[in-house]
């Protein structure tokens, strides 16, 4: 059974019989976490990397944005009985498209973010798939904590 995660969503879930997707990964992050331990995995897909550019919208979906939804995310995992010292950490997304003048840095500011965060907390990324100009399709098997990434024009790989 799938579980669809949409922008600015977030889904967690320990039954091994679930696959967790995202789609149209542009400039957003899809991060997913894993407990091998506990089974417990999650992805997360946020768009933007602070809050603080919309709080009304933060205070709605906090999932929306990096500074917020990171730790949130985190929690519900805990909450499964996921343990922050087994986590195998991996990301994907944060292209640079609809912006060839890298203005905004949508893509890589998100990244930053993540690093950011994740790097306060002492968590380390496994393996990444980040930046480029591609959309991709991000899949977390539950049951065993593989991660694949269909980029657009490249397959699907395991990351």
């Amino acid at each position: 059974m799938n579980l669809i995660v949409g922008m600015g969503g977030m889904q967690v879930s320990n039954d091994p019989k679930v696959t967790i997707v995202t789609y149209a990964l542009g400039s957003c992050i899809g991060l997913t976490v894993y407990d091998p331990v506990s089974r417990v995995g999650g992805l997360l897909h946020y768009m933007l990397p602070e809050s603080s550019t919309n709080p009304e919208k933060a205070q709605s979906n906090p999932f929306m944005f990096a500074d917020t939804g990171i730790p949130l995310f985190f929690q519900e995992v805990y909450q499964l009985g996921g343990d922050k010292r087994r986590m195998q950490v991996k990301m994907a997304g944060g292209a640079q498209l609809l912006d060839d003048s890298g203005y905004f840095n949508i893509g890589k500011r998100n990244y930053m973010a993540l690093r950011k965060i994740l790097g306060a907390n002492n968590v380390l990324i496994q393996a990444e798939m980040v930046g480029g100009q591609v959309n991709r399709t991000v899949r977390l098997e539950v049951v065993s904590g593989r991660v694949w990434v269909k980029s657009s024009g490249d397959g699907e790989k395991n990351l």
